[in-house]
């Protein structure tokens, strides 16, 4: 019998220690793996691939399913819409979860589910999936009349590859045809000996952590919140909204490093200041201090400086959920679980999606792992129809990011923006933050990414054909452009040339 057990993780030991990205927010990518290399190759086709066996679509009277998803988050929402939309979702499909709610639309957690309670909060059942993306609202009463069953609050803790089997936290054992793995990633964590662990120190993955750090909202004066990227941002944006004493702390010389070019950047941080949020740029954490009800009071900078907090919220990324499923092609220099670009694992009829998938990355040939919710959908679509169908076509997907914050009522300022493609190369920044600012990456002559706050619809759409085409720029006219509108009217003739 092949046994895959969970192994600990290792804790962050220091904020300024964290892995720097070489290409994009996110978007985890060692170095090339050569395509000849890959152990797939010469595997068969997806229409074969899956181990499956059928079973009675009348009810789950065994421990079989023909097909089970382990994670409840958005790749799995997505990737339940696609069976059904095959056909072979009623009695066939089983999804395995750790949350007590139906797949939600995650990015709601760090934007309107923040909102003060008189700003319009998004709550559920308003953002399950798939209403992130224009389509049905699948609350728990869809997976009922569609036939899928949930087990909900029962994560997997040990999976059989021989045997076909996982069992559950609950003991309950479940035996499989085909599996898909979508069970994203986990909050990095600060160490528990420097105070990570301390009440009033927050940490948002799912509802209940929203939750739990609303209710701290509502009671705090003063908050701190430790990163300057997506999580940090986002929740600095909120809490300005709820009118509190706000303090950035991250270690790196700008907000948003990972993407954000240095001058970008300066405009935003002149924004967040205007709204009340403090920034402490280039800080390292010493720890964090509890006061004598034993609740997080201060925070210690490695400089000696102190700043006191009613509350804590940590935003420095996060780890691939891959326990315990190390055994099935960890790739450990990206941290993911590799598969090929029909998703699948080097073990047949194991398949991998979303946050926690280290995919080929076509288009710039180069493995990825790509943490955001735009991948998390897609992948789940492609994935299961290669599995379902005689679809051959490796998944090709151009990388892109957006933030949307300060979009309560009453706001006077809101900020959102997309990006599409590579950050590599020069940059070329035109527009005056007032709203618009798009920001082009240059390298070899060509067009590899683009960055606009502010687009109007017809703008944003051209954005990934820019990103995908990577027509040649000149550089000269481009930098000469008066206005955001005239530099993408720039780039787009360049399509055309």
């Amino acid at each position: 019998m092949i046994a895959v057990s969970s192994v600990r993780r290792g804790m962050m030991v220091c904020i300024s220690k964290a892995l720097q990205l070489r290409h994009g927010i996110s978007l985890w990518c060692p170095e090339f793996t050569p395509r000849h290399q890959m152990p797939w190759k010469n595997q068969v086709a997806p229409a074969s691939y899956g181990r499956r066996f059928s079973v009675s679509a009348s009810a789950f009277a065994n421990e079989n399913r023909e097909f089970v998803i382990v994670g409840g988050g958005n790749a799995a929402g997505y990737a339940a819409r696609t069976f059904v939309e095959h056909g072979f979702a009623d009695g066939k499909l089983c999804i395995v979860s750790k949350e007590k709610y139906a797949p939600y639309e995650r990015p709601a957690l760090t934007k309107g589910y923040l909102f003060p309670s008189d700003k319009n909060p998004a709550r559920l059942p308003g953002f399950h999936t798939c209403v992130g993306s224009g389509g049905e609202r699948q609350n728990p009463e869809w997976y009922k009349e569609k036939g899928i069953e949930i087990l909900y609050e029962d994560p997997v803790i040990d999976v059989d590859i021989q045997k076909q089997t996982l069992r559950t936290n609950s003991g309950k054992l479940l035996k499989y045809g085909s599996l898909i793995i979508a069970t994203g990633c986990t909050a990095s964590r600060f160490p528990d000996k420097l105070g990570g662990s301390l009440p009033g120190v927050h940490y948002i993955r799912d509802v209940e952590d929203a939750n739990s750090l609303v209710s701290s909202l509502e009671k705090a004066k003063k908050v701190v919140i430790v990163g300057g990227g997506y999580i940090g941002m986002e929740v600095a944006a909120a809490a300005a909204g709820w009118k509190l004493d706000a303090t950035m702390i991250f270690p790196e010389d700008h907000l948003m490093n990972r993407l954000f070019t240095s001058s970008l950047a300066h405009k935003y941080e002149q924004l967040y200041e205007a709204c009340g949020v403090k920034l402490i740029k280039g800080a390292s954490i010493k720890s964090l201090e509890a006061g004598p009800d034993g609740r997080v009071a201060c925070v210690k900078l490695e400089n000696g400086m102190i700043i006191s907090t009613d509350l804590v919220v940590v935003g420095i990324g996060a780890k691939p959920a891959v326990s315990p499923f190390e055994g099935v092609g960890l790739n450990t220099t990206v941290g993911g679980i590799e598969v090929d670009g029909l998703f699948r694992t080097s073990i047949p009829g194991i398949f991998a999606i979303g946050d926690v998938a280290a995919f080929p990355l076509k288009m710039y040939n180069r493995i990825s792992r790509v943490e955001h919710v735009d991948h998390a959908r897609r992948s789940a679509q492609h994935c299961v129809k290669s599995l379902l169908t005689a679809r051959t076509d490796a998944y090709d997907y151009l990388p892109y990011f957006y933030s949307r914050v300060f979009e309560y009522e009453g706001s006077t300022r809101k900020v959102a923006w997309q990006f599409f493609g590579d950050n590599v190369g020069e940059t070329i920044e035109i527009g005056n933050f007032n709203p618009k600012i798009a920001t082009f990456w240059i390298d070899s002559g060509k067009l590899k990414g683009v960055f606009l706050e502010s687009g109007s619809p017809e703008e944003i759409q051209l954005l990934p054909k820019l990103a995908r085409r990577q027509p040649p720029i000149d550089k000269l006219k481009l930098q000469a452009a008066s206005s955001v509108e005239e530099a993408l009217d720039i780039t787009r003739a360049s399509m055309e040339d």
